[in-house]
């Protein structure tokens, strides 16, 4: 499902215009991705929870010319399940 289905999915069963449903979709991923940003968390209850998972500094092997490299320690967003969804699937 893309982006634009899921905004015609939520439309249809909330009986929202497709547009006011775009604008809380992006204005919700705006806010999840300005609270990662600064290092936060956000759970929702019953879904999941959206965090920041710090990978540290390692060597490895350019593919192409075999030299080594050191990649720098990051920062990557992580999602983890809740309970409630994870039952759900099984």
């Amino acid at each position: 499902m893309k982006k634009q289905d899921l905004i015609k999915a939520i439309a249809m069963k909330a009986g929202l215009s497709q547009d006011a449903v775009a604008k809380m979709l992006n204005a919700m991923i705006d806010i999840i991705t300005a609270e990662l940003k600064r290092g936060g968390e956000v759970n929702i209850t019953g879904f999941g929870a959206f965090k920041v998972s710090k990978r540290a500094a390692r060597n490895g092997v350019n593919p192409r010319t075999g030299a080594k490299i050191t990649i720098p320690e990051m920062r990557s967003p992580v999602f983890r399940a809740g309970k409630t969804l994870k039952e759900v699937i099984r």
